[in-house]
């Protein structure tokens, strides 16, 4: 399949698919005789596995790291559990900082009169 089939197979743009060449997540596709690349079945199923691990917010290092593991017959568990350990971490801490930036928005917020007086609890929180 070229390209444009193989984007629409892994619900991948065809920039995506060329920038995960081009990054070494894929190998480089096969050409046809006009240049064209051509994928086949194995690339599309790495390019779901990379859609698939960007969904859940892997970084493109972390995915590197996980199709390594993927292909090794030797590997452990244990490694990808880790990986996946310190994502879910990251992801924690990073819902508490939003949350924590929601809360104190929300105070400015409801602080806020949102009438005609130029005194303004949002303005005013900005600035400290």
């Amino acid at each position: 399949m070229n390209i444009s089939e193989a984007a629409r197979h892994s619900g991948l743009s065809a920039k995506q698919i060329r920038d995960y060449e081009k990054q070494g997540l894929l190998a480089p596709a096969a050409r046809s005789d006009a240049g064209y690349r051509r994928y086949g079945a194995g690339d599309l199923a790495r390019l779901h596995f990379i859609r698939h691990a960007r969904e859940v917010g892997f970084s493109l290092k972390q995915i590197a790291t996980l199709l390594r593991l993927q292909e090794d017959p030797r590997r452990q568990a244990g490694e990808v559990k880790r990986l996946a350990a310190e994502h879910i971490a990251a992801l924690n801490a990073q819902i508490a900082s939003l949350e924590a930036m929601r809360a104190e928005l929300q105070r400015w917020h409801d602080a806020c009169h949102g009438d005609q007086r130029p005194e303004c609890a949002i303005l005013d929180g900005l600035q400290t």
